[in-house]
């Protein structure tokens, strides 16, 4: 028995290796050693707000609720300090793409939103348009004053997190929203006219049916967004679902009586939401992203995730080169978010020229990563420019990728290595399974707080 015969349900490699896997770097070193010999040329940019208006069941990320408002400004003056020290280690830059998350971004208020943007574009050199920017919001903030505020400033796509359009089901999953609310706000970013908006939805919610998903879905197809997003559920330590189920729901082959109904009704729902979303036109680029089949893909600069650097600004942001992912601390309990933020507001503009927390890439870390980042996407491996990056060929150093063949979920033609269907429907067991094993001891080793 594997990794792969245990639940679908493991966990969402959205970045590898995790946060979990950093440990303290010392010597800290400083962020101008960090970027030398590295391209600056088609950098990601991502800052990061750490506040919300509340705090989701099911979220596990660095984020406040309610902070109080002097906080957060002074953590906009922090984000002004750090941004300035960074661009000043890293030189010359340029920004292909840039994202602003959390949090929710739009909790700040319009104004804020204009300092943030000052901070982005004078201090950085961020050209959002050409950036091609994306922001989160939530039916809570997503008003006509700050919304204006982000359209004026060139931003091109708003994520929107509605969860489901029946509020029974979204304060099942932790989420005190009114449908009302979502409405309104829906309208206020078509009226916004962002080149691009994304609704994200989530399964697996108690009490939810295939019925009351297939509502949500098509209400949400009423809204002709351009991108869809379908989330799983998942119950982790330490958030409200977690606390209020006693822990987190169990997952995994080592773990015999995990709940293989939710499973299967994940699947499902998964299933269900898939083909009805390819039925209304839209493209599956991974397992929960889709795309309104006549929206183009991104244009302008490009910016290849395998190979490409990003930039972190903020508290809970981490950077990436090819070599050495970087952060600072991480944690989910409400008193240690508080104490990082508090830690993070309190540091001198020097302790911004370094890295603290991190993960050093060896040349097999680095070839799992460009392998992870490509395989659970729609497109999948290329084959060619995996050879060319590292010289040798991804069946020769991932043997292993052979069960995914015999099992029938991925398909290579010489070319590609590309996810079926049903390897698509199980990417959140085949991202874990390819997790390494220092990595996989280094997250074990990990103390949730």
């Amino acid at each position: 028995m594997t990794v792969l015969d245990g639940s679908p349900y493991q966990g969402y490699l959205y970045a590898y290796p995790h946060k979990t896997a950093y440990r303290p770097l010392r010597p800290r070193p400083h962020l101008r050693d960090v970027w030398a010999g590295q391209d600056r040329d088609n950098l990601f940019l991502y800052l990061h707000i750490p506040f919300c208006e509340m705090r989701c069941g099911f979220c596990n990320l660095f984020t406040r609720a309610s902070p109080p408002a002097e906080q957060v400004g002074a953590y906009l003056r922090q984000l002004r300090v750090q941004a300035e020290q960074v661009a000043a280690a890293l030189g010359p830059a340029r920004y292909a793409r840039a994202a602003i998350g959390g949090g929710t971004p739009t909790h700040l208020t319009a104004d804020e939103l204009a300092e943030l943007f000052a901070i982005t574009n004078g201090v950085l050199g961020l050209d959002p348009a050409a950036a091609q920017l994306s922001v989160e919001t939530s039916p809570a903030t997503a008003t006509p004053d700050r919304l204006a505020v982000l359209a004026a400033h060139g931003t091109h796509r708003v994520s929107m997190g509605v969860q489901s359009f029946l509020d029974a089901e979204a304060h099942a999953a932790g989420r005190p929203q009114r449908r009302a609310d979502v409405d309104l706000a829906l309208t206020a970013l078509r009226d916004a006219a962002f080149p691009l908006l994304n609704v994200d939805l989530i399964y697996g919610i108690p009490g939810q049916t295939r019925d009351t998903w297939t509502y949500s879905l098509r209400k949400a197809l009423a809204w002709h967004p351009e991108e869809i997003y379908l989330y799983p559920l998942y119950v982790r330590p330490l958030t409200g679902l977690g606390r209020r189920s006693g822990g987190p729901l169990p997952t995994g082959p080592a773990v015999p009586e995990r709940d293989a109904h939710w499973d299967s009704q994940r699947l499902d729902l998964y299933r269900r939401g898939r083909d009805l979303l390819r039925e209304a036109g839209y493209r599956q680029l991974s397992m929960r992203q889709f795309r309104r089949a006549d929206v183009p893909d991104p244009d302008g600069a490009d910016y290849c995730c395998q190979d490409d650097g990003m930039v972190g600004i903020g508290c809970g942001a981490r950077s990436y080169t090819a070599d050495l992912h970087y952060s600072f601390d991480y944690a989910v309990s409400v008193r240690e978010v508080r104490a990082i933020i508090d830690d993070y507001l309190s540091r001198p503009a020097g302790d911004f020229a370094h890295a603290e927390f991190g993960f050093a890439l060896d040349g097999g870390e680095q070839r799992l990563r460009w392998l992870v980042k490509s395989l659970l996407r729609a497109e999948g491996v290329d084959l060619a420019g995996y050879a060319h990056r590292f010289g040798s060929k991804a069946d020769d150093d991932f043997p292993h990728l052979a069960e995914l063949v015999e099992r029938g979920w991925a398909i290579g033609d010489g070319d590609r290595l590309v996810l079926t269907d049903e390897g698509l429907a199980h990417g959140d067991a085949i991202g874990p399974w390819l997790v390494s094993g220092p990595v996989r001891a280094a997250m074990a080793r990990a103390v949730l707080r």
